[in-house]
C-alpha cells in the first residue's frame, strides 16, 4: 500500500508544559517510506500559553505541513479532533495526544499493517507486547479493560484497548462517518461505528505508555468513564 500523506491530529487543552516537546518530537520523526506529515493542532480554547507556544512554532517552522485550529470557546476533546478530521489532507490521519504519554517514534508501528496491505484501521494497544508502560492507577487499567470488554461484547471484535488514544484511520472512511461525541465518548462511538462498516480490516498493534498522573495534567476522570459506558450502549443497540 502506498502512503503519500499522512495527517496527525493534536488535540490540545491547557498543554503549555508539552506541546513544544511533542510537536518538535513530530516534526523531527522519519515516517518509513518518505511519507510526507500534515500535523493539525487544534487549540480547544487553552487558558494558559498554549497559544502563544503554538504560535511561535509557526513562527518558525517552514519545513513541515502544520495547520493551526482555534474553537473560540471550549468544546471538549472529541469536538478538537473532529475540527481536525475536517481539515485533514492525508491519505491516513490519526490522533496524537498533547501530552508525552504516547510516544510518536512508534507511529511507524502503527503504519506498518497499513503498507504491508492489510488493514485499514490500526489501534495501538498499551496492553500487549513488551514496550515499556508507566505503572500508575490500578483502577484505571480496571476500568479501562471493562470498557474494552463491554464494547467488544457489543461489536463482536476482540480489542485490547478500546480507549486508546493512538488510533489510525483511513482517511476517506472516517471523514464519511457522522461523529456526534465532544468530549472523550469519541473512543468508544468511533469504535462502534466503524465496527459496523462491512469488509473493514482493524489491527492492533503493541506500543509504550508513559502515563501521567493528575498532578502532572491528566483530565480524564470516573465521569468520563460512565460517559463511556452510555456511548456503547447508545451507539451500538440505538439506531
Amino acid at each position: 500500500m502506498i502512503i503519500n500523506k499522512i495527517s496527525i491530529i493534536i488535540p490540545a487543552y491547557n498543554e503549555e508544559s508539552t506541546i513544544s516537546i511533542i510537536v518538535d518530537k513530530l516534526i523531527n520523526l522519519v515516517l518509513v517510506d518518505t511519507i510526507l506529515k500534515e500535523i493539525i493542532i487544534v487549540n480547544d480554547c487553552s487558558t494558559d500559553n498554549t497559544d502563544k507556544i503554538v504560535e511561535n512554532i509557526m513562527a518558525k517552522q517552514q519545513n513541515i505541513e502544520i495547520v493551526y485550529i482555534k474553537h473560540e470557546k471550549n468544546l471538549g476533546k472529541g469536538a478538537a479532533i473532529h475540527s481536525g478530521i475536517k481539515n485533514a489532507t492525508g491519505d491516513y490521519l490519526m490522533i496524537q495526544d498533547a501530552d508525552l504519554e504516547y510516544d510518536p517514534a512508534e507511529i511507524n508501528k502503527l503504519l506498518k499493517p497499513i503498507i504491508d496491505g492489510h488493514a485499514d484501521v490500526v489501534y495501538g494497544s498499551r496492553f500487549i507486547g513488551g514496550s515499556a508502560h508507566r505503572i500508575l492507577f490500578f483502577w484505571h487499567t480496571i476500568g479501562n479493560k471493562f470498557l474494552t470488554f463491554l464494547s467488544n461484547f457489543f461489536t463482536n471484535l476482540n480489542l485490547t484497548d478500546m480507549e486508546t488514544c493512538y488510533k489510525l484511520f483511513k482517511t476517506s472512511i472516517i471523514k464519511n462517518i457522522p461523529l456526534k461525541e465532544k468530549r472523550f465518548g469519541f473512543e468508544p462511538e468511533i469504535t462502534s461505528k466503524i465496527a459496523k462498516i462491512k469488509c473493514i480490516r482493524i489491527y492492533e498493534v503493541g506500543i509504550s505508555y508513559y502515563g501521567r498522573t493528575y498532578l502532572e495534567g491528566k483530565k480524564i476522570n470516573w465521569k468520563d468513564g460512565f460517559k463511556a459506558i452510555y456511548c456503547i450502549i447508545r451507539y451500538n443497540l440505538l439506531p
